[in-house]
């Protein structure tokens, strides 16, 4: 982890007491990280994992590994062309998602790791969001994912809403505005919060699409 979780969990308790009362629930705070060779690997596998379950998302995949010869670079999948991409699974949609990818990858709109790690997180949302097909949602879960940012809040996140209903007792699922407001009291942690409110929403530490 390249932050210090329990300096988190103790600032996080100290500065809400019901999210506090959560982290003692849920236990040690544990991300799985996802790891991989580039960001331009990471950020193919989100897209073809937006929508699908993972074991049709892992299928797909293996498919256009092995259409690729092995190995799921930029310049692979744009010279497979839109029909090969096609031919493996992906939708119309991701095929082009993951062709733009591969142009901005190679023109350097999508850093390497190295200069990931030099940019704020608001800078890597605006490179990473230039990408066809991939969001605000998809930027965030990379920061928190592949990158272990400290201080991710993605208040659109469903998981997000229904953790944050069941622990401060809102009738109503709350906007995401509403969980961004509270949220300040969090920074610089929100990353951990967020964590707590995926175990409060269905005990997983996962994200809820």
């Amino acid at each position: 982890m390249a932050f210090d979780a329990q300096v988190a969990i103790r600032a996080l308790t100290k500065s809400d007491p019901v999210l506090g009362r959560a982290i003692r629930q849920h236990g040690v705070f544990a991300l799985k990280l996802r790891h991989g060779r580039t960001p331009f690997s990471l950020l193919t596998r989100a897209v073809i994992n937006q929508q699908l379950s993972n074991k049709a998302a892992a299928t797909i995949e293996a498919r256009l590994v092995a259409t690729l010869g092995g190995g799921l670079t930029p310049q692979g999948v744009l010279a497979a062309g839109l029909d090969r991409l096609r031919g493996v699974g992906l939708s119309r949609a991701k095929s082009l998602a993951l062709q733009d990818l591969a142009g901005r990858t190679l023109d350097g709109t999508i850093p390497s790791f190295r200069k990931l790690s030099r940019m704020s997180d608001d800078t890597i949302v605006e490179h990473l969001t230039q990408v066809r097909g991939i969001g605000l949602w998809t930027a965030q879960m990379f920061l928190i994912f592949s990158l272990a940012r400290p201080d991710v809040m993605p208040a659109q996140d469903l998981g997000v809403r229904k953790g944050f209903q069941l622990l401060y007792g809102h009738r109503e699922l709350p906007s995401a505005q509403s969980v961004l407001s509270h949220a300040e009291i969090w920074r610089p942690w929100r990353t951990v919060a967020t964590w707590y409110l995926w175990r409060a929403a269905d005990g997983t530490g996962k994200p809820i699409t």
